[in-house]
C-alpha cells in the first residue's frame, strides 16, 4: 500500500503553465492573421447589426448579408450578429434567409453604420411565387465540408416511429451517418462510435441522447431552433471528440406575443408555451413531454398478476429565459431535465427492480458586442448524467450506479477585421467527475460491507484561434489551431493488478493531486476553390484528441454503457481525417450536389477485454479490464438535395469501410468494426400537394451489421463447448424499410388557432429487420436428437400512428 509520491508538481501550477502556453499560441496566430493582411491599414467603414425574425424576435442563424455592388458578404452568427468592413461608398444591402422575404436597402457607407433587420416569414400558398435566398450558396461558397443544417419545419414533415419527431433519427438519413440498428438513436459517423460524437444542447454536453434504451432521442422538436451536424473539416472551436459535432440550439422565446403549441400522439404528448414577460425585453419558453406507456398498459395487467406494478415512462422538460439588456448585451439561461423510469415487479419470487437514468443541463450565457467588429459569447455550463439500477429480493438489496458531472466555462469571440476575414478565438475549461459502474449492496441476514465507490476526477482546458479567409475571389481557406491540456487527478484509489488479475498494490492519491497530464495540439485546415459560379472543390485536414470515452459491452448504445476518463493506464484516443470533395449547384441553386471522399486513421481506441465481467470492478478499477487498439475508416459519400419547390428532399449514398486492430483481441488479427456497413442508402421525399396537404416518404437500405457467431460446437463430458469464429466475421441480413406520412392542415394559416393531423406508417411492407440473434436448443444428447438453432428477433412490423398537432 502506497500513498502520494513526493515532489509532485501541483495541478494548479501545471494548469497555469498550460493556459499560459495555450494563450501564447492563440495570440501568435492572431498576430499572424493581422500581419498577412495589409488591407487592414487602409481606411474602412463597418456595417453591422442583427438579423431577426419579425414575428418572434428570434435571431436568425446563417442569414446572408451582402452588398450587390462588390458582392462582398457574410453570414450571421448563432445570435444573428453580422459585421462587414469595406471601403466607403454607396451600396445596396441585401439580407436574405430561406423562407423569408428578402430585405433590400440602399445605404451611404461613409462612416460606420448599424443596420438591424427583421425579416418577414412567408406563408407560401399553392401556386404563389416563391421567395428564395438570393445568395444561398453555402454548398459551394463556404469552406465547410461534411456539414448539414436541418430545418425543424422540414424534419417535422417526415414519417416517424410512434408519431414522435426524432432529430437524431433524421440525421441517420444523411450520408456518412448510421444508426446502431432498428429503432435506435445511437449515431455512428464515418467509422466512429457513439462516444466520438460531441452532442451539445445550448453549449452543454449531452452524454446520453436517447430515451427508451435508445429508441427515441431526448430532444423535444418543439423546443429546438436549429440542428447543425459537422462530420468533416471540424472547425477549431470544437474539440474533445474524434468523429463529429451535433450542435443543437434551443428556441429563445417569443419576444412579441404569447404562443402555445403541442401535440397528442400514440404514446406521448407534448406542450410548449412561450412569450414575452416584458415585450421586446424579456421572454420565456417552457416545453414538456411525457409518454403514457404505464398509463395505457395498467388496465391490461390483472390485479392478481405477479407483474402488476411494472411499467415504463419517460419525460423531459426544456426551459429558457432570454433577457435583452440592450442591443449590445443579452442574457440567456436555459435548462434541460429528462428521466427514463423503468420498473419491474415479480411477486411470485419476491423480486423488484428499478432502472432510472437521464440528463440534466444548465447554460448561462452572456452575449456582448464590444464594438462593430468584435462580438463575444461567455458561457457557464453544467451537465449531469446519472444511471441507477436497483434490485431487491429476499431481504437482499443491491444498487449499480454510474454517471458523469461537468462544470465548465467557455469564452468565444468573433472578430471581423475586414471583408473576407472571419476570425474566431476563445478558450474553454471543464471539470469532470466520473462515477463508472459502482456497486453497493445490503442484507438483513448478514453484515456485508460494500466496497467504497471509486470516483475519477479530471480537468480539461483548451484554447483555439481560426480565420476564415478569402485569399482571392476563387480561393478561401480556413486556418485554425486548437491546443488542449488534460489532467487526471485525485482523489483516487489505484488497484495495481498482476497478469492473473490479483491485486498486488494499492496506491492512494490525495485530493487534486496530479496523476497524469496530457498536452496536445490540433491543427485544422480547410480550403475551397471555386471552379465557376456554380461549382467548387474543397479539401480539409483535421486532427483530434479525445480524453473521455464510452466503454460498451453491447452492440447498441444503452444506459448500461460506462463513461470514463483518460487515466495513467488509458491514453487519449487520437484521429486524423483527410477529406476532398466536389460540389455543384444546379437550377439557380435549387439543386445541391456533392461527392466527398474521406480517410480517417485512429489509434488508442478502447474495448473491453474478452470475457470481461462487471464483477471485476469490485475493489478494482474499470480501466484494468480495457484494452486499446487502432482503427481505420475510409469511404465516399454522395448527396443530392433539392431545397425549393413543391418537391423537396434528398438522396444520400455512402460506400464505406471501417476496421479495428487490437493486439489482445481476435488473436491480433484485423476485424471489421461492429458498425461497419459497406452500403448505406437513404431517399427522403416531401411533396406539397396543396398549401394544406403534404405527403412524404423515406426509404432506407443498409448492409447488415457485423456479429460474431459460433463456428463449432463440441461436447466434452456431456458439457457443451462453443468455439467462436473470428470477431465480427458474420453479418445480419440487409436492413431496409419504407415509411410514408401525410400531414393535413385542419385550419387555415391566417387563423389564430392552427392545427394539423399527421398520419405516419412506419415500415410499410412490414420488413422483419434483425435486432439480435439468439440460440435455442432442443432434443436430447444421449438420444442423438440434440439440435441448436439460431433464431432472429425483430422489433417493429408495420406501425401506423396518428398525431394531432396544434398551435395558438
Amino acid at each position: 500500500m502506497r500513498g502520494p509520491g513526493s515532489g509532485e508538481i501541483s495541478l494548479r501550477t501545471l494548469l497555469q503553465v498550460a493556459l499560459s502556453r495555450i494563450a501564447g499560441w492563440m495570440w501568435t496566430g492572431l498576430w499572424a492573421v493581422w500581419a498577412l493582411n495589409p488591407g487592414m491599414a487602409q481606411r474602412k467603414v463597418t456595417l453591422s447589426g442583427y438579423v431577426r425574425e419579425a414575428a418572434s424576435g428570434e435571431a436568425l442563424l446563417g442569414a446572408s448579408v451582402y452588398l450587390k455592388e462588390n458582392l462582398k458578404g457574410t453570414t450571421t452568427n448563432t445570435y444573428g450578429f453580422y459585421s462587414l468592413t469595406v471601403e466607403p461608398g454607396q451600396y445596396t444591402v441585401v439580407v436574405s434567409y430561406i423562407g423569408y422575404r428578402n430585405f433590400s436597402q440602399v445605404v451611404d457607407l461613409t462612416r460606420d453604420l448599424t443596420l438591424s433587420v427583421e425579416l418577414q416569414k412567408v406563408a407560401v400558398e399553392a401556386g404563389a411565387v416563391e421567395v428564395t435566398d438570393e445568395r444561398s450558396r453555402q454548398n459551394t461558397e463556404s469552406t465547410r465540408m461534411g456539414t448539414v443544417e436541418l430545418q425543424m419545419e422540414d424534419v417535422k414533415k417526415l414519417p416517424v416511429l410512434f408519431g414522435e419527431v426524432d432529430i437524431l433519427k433524421t440525421l441517420t438519413l444523411l450520408p456518412g451517418v448510421q444508426s446502431s440498428g432498428e429503432g435506435n438513436s445511437g449515431l455512428y459517423i464515418r467509422g466512429g462510435g457513439p462516444d466520438q460524437n460531441l452532442v451539445l444542447l445550448d453549449g452543454a454536453v449531452v452524454y446520453n441522447a436517447s430515451h427508451l434504451f435508445g429508441f427515441f432521442s431526448v430532444f423535444n422538436s418543439d423546443a429546438i431552433k436549429s440542428v447543425n451536424l459537422v462530420k468533416g473539416g471540424m472547425p477549431a472551436q470544437y474539440g474533445g471528440r474524434l468523429s463529429s459535432v451535433v450542435d443543437i440550439t434551443m428556441k429563445e422565446g417569443n419576444l412579441k406575443r404569447w404562443e402555445v403549441e403541442g401535440g397528442l400522439g400514440a404514446i406521448a404528448s407534448r406542450l410548449t408555451v412561450q412569450g414575452p414577460l416584458v415585450k421586446d425585453k424579456l421572454a420565456v419558453i417552457a416545453s414538456g413531454r411525457r409518454t403514457y406507456f404505464d398509463v395505457l398498459a395498467k388496465p391490461f395487467i390483472p390485479k392478481k398478476s405477479p407483474f402488476r406494478g411494472s411499467g415504463y415512462y419517460f419525460y423531459d422538460m426544456n426551459t429558457k429565459l432570454h433577457y435583452r439588456i440592450s442591443e449590445k448585451d443579452k442574457l440567456y439561461l436555459s435548462g434541460y431535465f429528462g428521466r427514463d423510469v423503468f420498473s419491474f415487479v415479480n411477486r411470485e419470487v419476491g423480486f423488484r427492480a428499478a432502472i432510472v437514468w437521464g440528463n440534466a443541463t444548465t447554460t448561462l450565457r452572456w452575449n456582448h458586442q464590444f464594438n462593430k467588429k468584435l462580438f463575444s459569447n461567455l458561457m457557464a455550463v453544467f451537465t449531469d448524467y446519472k444511471f441507477r439500477f436497483e434490485g431487491d429480493q429476499n431481504n437482499f438489496r443491491f444498487k449499480l450506479f454510474s454517471g458523469v458531472r461537468d462544470y465548465g466555462l467557455k469564452a468565444d469571440f468573433n472578430y471581423y477585421p475586414v471583408a473576407g476575414h472571419d476570425v474566431r478565438f476563445g478558450a474553454e475549461y471543464l471539470n469532470h467527475k466520473f462515477t463508472p459502474s459502482n456497486i453497493t449492496f445490503a442484507s438483513q441476514i448478514t453484515d456485508v460491507k460494500p466496497p467504497e465507490p471509486i470516483l475519477y476526477f479530471s480537468n480539461e482546458a483548451s484554447a483555439y484561434a481560426s480565420d476564415d479567409w478569402d485569399v482571392t475571389q476563387r480561393l478561401r481557406v480556413n486556418l485554425g489551431v486548437r491546443a488542449t491540456f488534460y489532467a487526471f487527478n485525485g482523489r483516487f484509489i489505484r488497484y495495481v493488478k498482476d497478469a492473473l488479475g490479483a491485486t498486488v498494490d494499492t496506491i492512494y492519491y490525495s485530493r487534486h493531486q496530479l496523476i497524469k497530464p496530457y498536452f496536445r495540439a490540433e491543427p485544422r485546415l480547410a480550403a475551397r476553390f471555386k471552379l465557376n459560379e456554380w461549382a467548387s472543390v474543397k479539401a480539409s485536414y483535421t486532427m483530434n484528441w479525445q480524453y473521455i470515452q464510452l466503454a460498451s459491452r453491447a452492440t447498441i448504445s444503452l444506459p448500461f454503457d460506462v463513461w470514463l476518463p483518460t487515466t495513467e493506464y488509458v491514453v487519449p484516443q487520437f484521429s486524423q481525417q483527410v477529406a476532398v470533395g466536389y460540389y455543384h449547384n444546379f437550377w439557380d441553386d435549387m439543386l445541391e450536389t456533392s461527392v466527398e471522399l474521406y480517410y480517417k486513421p485512429m489509434r488508442d481506441l478502447i474495448e473491453f477485454q474478452d470475457g470481461a465481467d462487471p464483477a471485476q470492478t469490485l475493489n478494482s478499477n474499470i480501466d484494468n479490464t480495457l484494452v486499446q487498439g487502432k482503427g481505420k475508416a475510409w469511404g465516399a459519400e454522395f448527396f443530392i438535395r433539392k431545397t425549393r419547390g413543391k418537391w423537396n428532399g434528398w438522396i444520400g449514398y455512402t460506400l464505406a469501410w471501417t476496421n479495428r486492430t487490437f493486439p489482445q483481441l481476435n488473436e491480433g488479427r484485423t476485424f471489421w468494426a461492429k458498425y461497419d456497413r459497406r452500403h448505406d442508402l437513404s431517399v427522403v421525399l416531401s411533396y406539397d400537394i396543396t398549401s394544406r396537404l403534404n405527403v412524404s416518404a423515406v426509404f432506407v437500405y443498409a448492409t447488415g451489421n457485423t456479429l460474431t457467431l459460433p463456428k463449432n460446437l463440441y461436447f466434452i463430458e456431456e458439457r457443451l463447448v462453443t468455439e467462436f469464429a473470428e470477431r465480427n466475421s458474420y453479418r445480419f441480413a440487409p436492413y431496409h424499410r419504407l415509411d410514408l406520412a401525410a400531414t393535413f392542415v385542419l385550419t387555415r394559416p391566417q387563423k389564430k388557432f392552427f392545427s394539423s393531423l399527421s398520419l405516419s406508417i412506419y415500415n410499410v411492407y412490414s420488413r422483419l429487420n434483425p435486432f439480435f440473434i439468439y440460440y435455442n436448443s432442443s432434443g436430447n444428447l444421449t438420444e442423438g436428437t440434440f439440435k441448436l438453432q439460431a433464431r432472429q428477433v425483430s422489433l417493429f412490423p408495420i406501425i401506423p400512428t396518428i398525431t394531432w398537432n396544434f398551435k395558438y
